[in-house]
């Protein structure tokens, strides 16, 4: 298996959440690509799906920073109203809308708050694990109008992306490791932004308590102990 530190690594960063930089690679250059060419989507909205922990997060909060747009989660959808909620917005969010689905109440506002932001020219991002066929949407109006937003697809990330974000996060924390460290957590980690988010803090908290360098020995008794 070849080190990230060794490969020349074609990607492409994007600021994102405060001082992150988020990376392009094939697994989500799709999405990026639907992202850059906003407000040009021809449509009042996009849906991008995908695995948990492929970053459909961080893709969305890189929109948010361009669209000014509201998050909302599925739960506000059950009682809220829509035009209460937007005010005066004209861009929203919803992460794991395939929750909000499924239930009359949800679904009635759901539908309700892409009819606002339809009708004032705005947008609404829509991210879910699932594609819109897949989603038990029961509400007729609701499932004609989303099922022809455009949709893409994320996939889960590979080694060199992973590798890369890890040397990154590692360096974003100051934190200095060696290429056997990173092509280790590589192979005992599950494949995912926020797998590799959370290991890089454990790593850095019990280094620093321990006062210890990370190395692989080091690595190996945090993961064991995880």
């Amino acid at each position: 298996m070849t080190v990230p530190g060794q490969l020349p690594l074609n990607l492409g960063h994007r600021p994102a959440l405060g001082q992150e930089d988020f990376l392009v690679a094939p697994c989500n250059e799709q999405a990026v690509g639907w992202l850059d060419l906003w407000p040009e989507w021809g449509a009042p909205g996009l849906v991008i799906h995908g695995p948990a922990g492929c970053g459909k997060t961080h893709l969305a909060h890189v929109w948010r920073v361009r669209s000014q747009a509201i998050f909302l989660s599925p739960e506000s959808l059950q009682e809220d109203d829509p035009s209460e909620i937007l005010r005066d917005n004209i861009s929203a969010i919803i992460e794991d809308a395939d929750q909000a689905v499924g239930s009359a109440a949800r679904e009635r506002n759901l539908l309700h708050l892409h009819n606002i932001l339809e009708e004032r020219q705005g947008s609404l991002l829509l991210t879910a694990v699932t594609p819109v066929a897949g989603w038990p949407t029961k509400l007729p109006d609701l499932r004609s109008r989303i099922v022809i937003l455009p949709a893409v697809d994320v996939g889960v990330p590979d080694d060199p992306l992973i590798g890369a974000v890890l040397v990154k996060m590692f360096s974003d924390r100051q934190l200095r490791v060696g290429q056997d460290v990173i092509a280790y957590l590589l192979t005992h980690m599950e494949r995912s932004f926020s797998a590799a988010r959370r290991i890089v803090a454990a790593l850095d908290s019990q280094a620093l308590a321990a006062k210890r360098r990370i190395t692989v020995p080091f690595v190996a008794e945090v993961l064991g102990g995880r």
